[in-house]
């Protein structure tokens, strides 16, 4: 099976450990565990007489055998007896999931999940990358999935209701937040359930957690907010620097990433961050193409850019101005 799989994997351990990876070989474990008392102990040897030369000897060799034989088998049988015992003692139940294991799992997902870029997070990464290992080990790889996934679900619903209480001057802003934060904390709860990913999500349901993850930003956050956000974003795109570039590119992205087809709601706002967008200029087009220009220009000019733009245009002529005389000083001219 795939829990099986993922046993070799892991390599390097002894043929006889249990999927624990308690290592009960032969070499003694049972006589630790059961103490000396249950093995025959040694003692002195015999003297010499009679009945132990060699023809007694070939006497009681039959029966001599059987003795071996049957107190090596009651040492076997403690041996396995005392491996089996070990083994049932570290099982997780489904109890142990619910009460310890998951616990420990949630309350990292919820630091995960509102953290804030830089944020130092107290949790064992190391800690929570073994439980999820153990129980993937113990056969609980399907309540754990449907435990994330649920875990995500609610955070994110309070997340939407958040978004929808916003007022219109701060509704992009914390939608830029809500999606960096999220994907944010994908980079780090993908990987610590990436056995549960690799031998349960991908092999069962041949899908893969990190795309059913997005899904469900998608489905309970972004669907719902799509019409709503959407008619700010251009507006703010024809008001320059009413929010600023990074935040514009950040959800641009981000949504052609969330539904690509969500492009075809605003082609021209999406072409501006995503390449080959809108289809290839025509020589024909050329004139429109310049006229778009031309009105953005005085739209800059209209908002104040004037200034800036005589004061860089002044600039290039006395950077042209001084490369010009250095060429000329550099040939001999004066």
């Amino acid at each position: 099976m795939e829990e099986e799989s993922m046993e070799e994997e892991g390599g390097g351990e002894a043929m006889m450990d249990d999927q624990n990876h308690n290592n009960w070989g032969a070499g003694g474990y049972g006589r630790h565990l059961l103490g000396e008392r249950l093995l025959p102990a040694a003692g002195p040897p015999r003297p010499a007489g009679p009945e132990h030369n060699g023809a007694g000897l070939r006497g009681c060799e039959p029966g001599a055998a059987a003795g071996r034989a049957g107190a090596a088998g009651a040492i076997a049988a403690i041996n396995i007896s005392a491996s089996t015992s070990k083994f049932l003692m570290n099982v997780i139940t489904i109890e142990d999931y619910k009460s310890t294991y998951w616990p420990k799992l949630d309350s990292a997902i919820d630091q995960l999940l509102t953290q804030s870029p830089g944020d130092y997070i107290p949790i064992s990464y190391e800690q929570i990358y073994s439980c999820v290992y153990k129980c993937v080990c113990q056969q609980h790889s399907e309540q754990m999935y449907s435990d994330l996934i649920k875990k995500i679900t609610n955070h994110l619903e309070r997340v939407s209701k958040e978004l929808q209480a916003s007022p219109p001057d701060l509704y992009i802003e914390r939608f830029n937040v809500a999606l960096g934060q999220y994907m944010g904390a994908l980079q780090s709860i993908v990987p610590l359930f990436i056995y549960m990913n690799k031998f349960y999500i991908e092999t069962k349901l041949n899908r893969d957690l990190k795309d059913d993850l997005i899904k469900l930003f998608t489905e309970h956050v972004a669907e719902k907010h799509i019409y709503n956000l959407m008619p700010l974003l251009l507006e703010a795109q024809s008001t320059p620097f009413q929010i600023t570039p990074s935040t514009m590119a950040n959800i641009v992205k981000g949504l052609y990433t969330l539904r690509p087809e969500w492009v075809q709601m605003a082609p021209a706002l999406f072409s501006k961050f995503i390449p080959n967008i809108l289809p290839p200029a025509v020589e024909s087009e050329l004139q429109e193409y310049a006229a778009q220009d031309q009105k953005l220009q005085r739209e800059l000019i209209q908002n104040g850019f004037t200034r800036g733009d005589q004061s860089r245009k002044r600039a290039g002529e006395e950077l042209t101005y001084n490369g010009s005389s250095a060429c000329a000083s550099s040939r001999g001219y004066r």
